[in-house]
């Protein structure tokens, strides 16, 4: 289970950098274990909030940590909005209803 850290108001890239990490961490990998998409180097800017990842490369860590990259996403948003998975997921649901979607 991933447990987040919700203290302090984050901002996406932060937020984006600590998704990683906790997802990375629950899948048991190291940031080795991202040799073949990303650098080590690379990947420590990303869980330092240092970088944002292009939508490829999101894709590309998406693969290695075996989730959809909609999931680190939801991840990056219940941290940096302080809110729970089931709020973020109604507003995104309702949202995409109003759109047509």
């Amino acid at each position: 289970m991933l447990v987040f850290s919700m203290g302090n108001h984050m901002d996406a890239r932060q937020a984006l950098g600590s998704a990683l990490k906790a997802i990375r961490s629950a899948r048991g990998l190291t940031q080795e274990d991202f040799s073949d998409v990303s650098s080590r180097t690379y990947l420590s800017t990303l869980e330092r909030g240092l970088k944002s990842p292009t939508m490829d490369k999101m894709q590309a860590l998406a693969e290695v940590l075996e989730v959809h990259p909609l999931t680190i996403m939801a991840c990056t948003f219940t941290i940096a909005e302080e809110r729970s998975v089931d709020e973020l997921l109604a507003k995104v649901k309702q949202e995409l209803r109003t759109l047509g979607l």
